[in-house]
């Protein structure tokens, strides 16, 4: 039966219980939470999930979003951003019930990479609509004739999803840099 186990790494050298006290050997702390395969790592893909779509659904019930071209962007990059959420959720999912350890270079790599895009694409597309919006709002004053209402609500969705992002792309990042 082949069932994956964690990776054991070996000590090189033993410390010395007479040093113990000053020359501690650091330790790698393996599952922090909100890394891919943990609860906190679940918790953070299903709240990306959740504002993307939100965002998307919000945005694209508009009728007049096509007219805009941040508005667009804005629908494609929580759409990528709901894609890659899901995605991550479902082998989060995976890795918990079948207790495996998400930590394998090439999967922290892969992980750290997609987040970096998603993360970096709803960041814009959240900030090009929010500038639309302020100029249709505050500039322009024609919100009487259009939905300001849910261009408001679908861009501060984008950026609740993107600072939930955020943290799932540092932690990867962060667990790629100490190795």
């Amino acid at each position: 039966m082949n069932v994956s186990h964690a990776m054991v790494h070996p000590v090189e050298d033993l410390p010395t219980t007479t040093d113990a006290g000053n020359n501690a050997p650091m330790v790698r702390m393996k599952d922090i939470q909100g890394m891919p395969g943990t609860a906190g790592g679940l918790a953070l893909r299903l709240c990306q999930l959740l504002f993307a779509v939100a965002a998307l659904c919000v945005m694209a019930s508009t009728s007049d979003f096509p007219s805009v071209t941040a508005f667009c962007y804005l629908v494609a990059a929580t759409g990528l951003q709901s894609i890659w959420s899901l995605i991550l959720a479902i082998i989060d999912i995976y890795a918990l019930l079948v207790r495996r350890s998400l930590q394998n270079l090439r999967v922290v790599s892969f992980f750290a990479i997609g987040d970096g895009i998603t993360s970096t694409l709803t960041f814009a597309a959240a900030c090009a609509s929010a500038g639309i919006t302020v100029l249709i709002d505050n500039d322009l004053d024609s919100c009487k004739q259009n939905h300001c209402m849910q261009f408001e609500t679908a861009t501060a969705m984008a950026f609740i999803s993107w600072f939930t992002a955020v943290p799932s792309f540092l932690l990867n990042f962060w667990s790629l840099a100490s190795r």
